[in-house]
């Protein structure tokens, strides 16, 4: 039996991604590292780090690859200019998610290189990438908490749409 498989080129179908696109949540990392993700649509994300080795850091607009695994199950991955990838499982009915962050060696010497708006200094980003050291790969694989989950709609560019530190104080310790 033959079993369909997308192409690269495919986008999965928007049901595919219900109870996930439009959605933000805050999580935090066993490790005690905080992030906030806004799913913006089946293909984008904006997100913040509020705490860890790259707090401050803010991304919009980062092309992702997303899929749903099984119906509370889904799983967002990408890589940046920085040449970081990412896999972010995420198990909104059970408030879970396991991240694996993929640091190349330049990143984990100098953090407060990319702690920053990213979009601002792409090229800056690439060309410290490009500059390395690449290897050997920092890798950070945690279990967190999702603390915050809403649905704020899709394409909403005022959803993620400052610094970490310029939210109200007490903002990334929410829970609902």
């Amino acid at each position: 039996m033959s079993v369909p498989r997308r192409t690269e080129d495919s986008e999965p179908p928007m049901a595919e991604l219900t109870g996930l696109v439009g959605h933000r949540f805050l999580y935090r990392y066993d490790n005690g590292w905080r992030y906030e993700m806004y799913v913006k649509n089946n293909h984008t994300i904006d997100y913040r780090i509020h705490s860890g080795m790259v707090g401050g850091r803010w991304v919009k607009d980062q092309h992702v690859d997303a899929v749903r695994i099984t119906t509370d199950h889904f799983k967002v991955s990408w890589t940046e200019p920085t040449g970081t990838s990412v896999a972010v499982d995420i198990l909104p009915a059970r408030r879970l998610l396991h991240g694996v962050i993929f640091f190349p060696r330049w990143v984990h010497e100098h953090p407060e290189r990319t702690v920053l708006f990213q979009n601002e200094f792409l090229d800056r980003m690439t060309s410290y990438r490009d500059q390395g050291p690449t290897y050997p790969i920092h890798v950070v694989s945690e279990l967190a908490t999702i603390t915050w989950y809403e649905h704020v709609g899709e394409n909403d560019d005022a959803v993620i749409a400052c610094a970490p530190d310029e939210l109200p104080s007490g903002y990334a310790d929410r829970v609902n």
